[in-house]
């Protein structure tokens, strides 16, 4: 397993003005050469040998200067380089700003078979345009940089069919908000850290739906205090987080949320789960009316009975009751027959 290691780069400004001056110092020996064996040459003497070794230092000079020119990099906020010279990791640059480092760091990884094999089977299967499938091919081609964005990124997942805890099959997605936290392990440790997050999360996520019902009524355990993919969201969530977090961890990602962001059933069933759910609405609206129906039936005669002006035997509460429950609980609206005789 490889671990980060932090160094730091030399300003930038302070290289670029010892470039500046030894340019001017190359530039002048190579003028003054050239004036000196002109001279020479005008006066039909033999020039110096002083003025032929500057001539060709400073050439040379000019050639070498380049390379020094070519360590020069900028670092946003949010963003550390990865140093690798010849194959050994150095360590990773994560001062911000403009710097100078060995010139011989590599700036790439190099693309290796899978990434390209992996990005060939993108191109094929997907309906980019000519320029954008060219574009992705030479960044395949070019490899992984070594300059590595440390901020929060977010990929919203797809929409997958899976089955839940008990088979049915429903369409779930997910959104997951990570960033690199070990670089090294970024780069060394995985082929390609991206499509690793991209996996991972179809995986930990189809994983997840399959551990728990979609409702209540699908648990075989018939517990209400079971968790369950539509009514404990953030239950739910926290185990998603955790599963990513396991799997993520040898590539030094780190998850900063990850949420459910569709549920549903799939298209096949969903009808008959529409149909299941309304019938458990009006069953519960059902329950509930008959329970306020009777407290309101109870509360009626005992307020009858309380000041002792109305008598009513066993029998005529149990028809005072049936009519009452009749009335509350009807769907249509009752229309009474007043009885205007006697009571008894």
């Amino acid at each position: 397993m490889s671990v980060e290691k932090k160094i730091k780069a030399a300003s930038g400004w302070g290289m670029l003005f010892a470039v500046i001056v030894a340019f001017v110092v190359i530039i002048a020996a190579f003028i003054l050469s050239i004036v000196g064996l002109d001279s020479a040459e005008d006066a039909g003497v033999a020039a110096s040998p002083i003025f032929a070794w500057g001539l060709g230092l400073s050439i040379t000079a000019f050639c070498l200067i380049w390379i020094p020119v070519s360590g020069f990099f900028t670092l946003q906020p949010g963003q550390a380089r990865v140093c690798i010279l010849f194959g050994d990791y150095k360590g990773t640059v994560r001062d911000e700003g403009f710097r100078w480092a060995n010139p011989f760091y590599s700036r790439s990884m190099g693309a290796s078979s899978s990434s390209e094999e992996a990005t060939a089977e993108v191109l094929s299967k997907s309906g980019l345009s000519l320029s954008k499938q060219i574009s992705v091919a030479s960044k395949s081609a070019s490899g992984l940089s070594t300059k590595i964005s440390v901020r929060a990124r977010t990929l919203n997942g797809e929409i997958l069919k899976v089955n839940d805890k008990v088979g049915n099959p429903i369409e779930i997605a997910n959104v997951v908000v990570w960033h690199v936290a070990d670089t090294a392990k970024a780069l060394f440790d995985v082929d390609n850290y991206e499509q690793f997050v991209a996996t991972q999360a179809e995986t930990a996520l189809r994983h997840v739906a399959s551990i728990y019902a979609y409702d209540h009524a699908e648990d075989s355990s018939d517990s209400m205090e079971s968790i369950t993919l539509r009514s404990n969201i953030e239950e739910v969530s926290t185990a998603l987080k955790y599963e990513l977090t396991q799997r993520l961890a040898p590539a030094g990602i780190t998850v900063d949320d990850a949420r459910l962001t569709h549920l549903a059933y799939a298209p096949e069933i969903a009808q008959a789960m529409l149909r299941r759910q309304q019938a458990e609405a009006v069953i519960a609206a059902r329950k509930k009316i008959v329970e306020g129906a009777v407290s309101m039936v109870e509360m009626a005669v005992e307020e009858l009975s309380r000041g002792g002006q109305v008598e009513l035997d066993e029998e005529r509460k149990a028809a005072m009751a049936s009519n009452l429950m009749v009335v509350l609980c009807g769907e249509s609206e009752a229309r009474p027959v007043v009885n205007t005789g006697s009571l008894y």
